[in-house]
């Protein structure tokens, strides 16, 4: 599974997740994937210690966390 190469730790970012054995956050890497960076620019101008997989994993993990967040509407109050 891709998201087996994110890691959330308490003590690293304050428990955001990050790309395993790194400190680089995942919304970093989101950050430069919805800005139009190619992956392969990613890795080479930003983090050298990044694969492509990697890269996959963060948008595969961003995926996962929409596709299960629980959404409550509030009702509006009768006039």
């Amino acid at each position: 599974m891709m998201t087996e190469r994110i890691e959330i730790k308490p003590g690293v970012l304050g428990g955001k997740p990050c790309v395993r054995g790194t400190r680089i956050p995942v919304t970093m890497v989101l950050e430069l994937v919805a800005h139009g960076i190619p992956f392969p620019q990613i890795i080479q101008d930003y983090y050298p210690q990044l694969t492509v997989e990697d890269i996959q994993a963060c948008v595969e993990y961003a995926r996962m966390v929409v596709d299960n967040e629980e959404i409550a509407f509030a009702t509006e109050a009768a006039d």
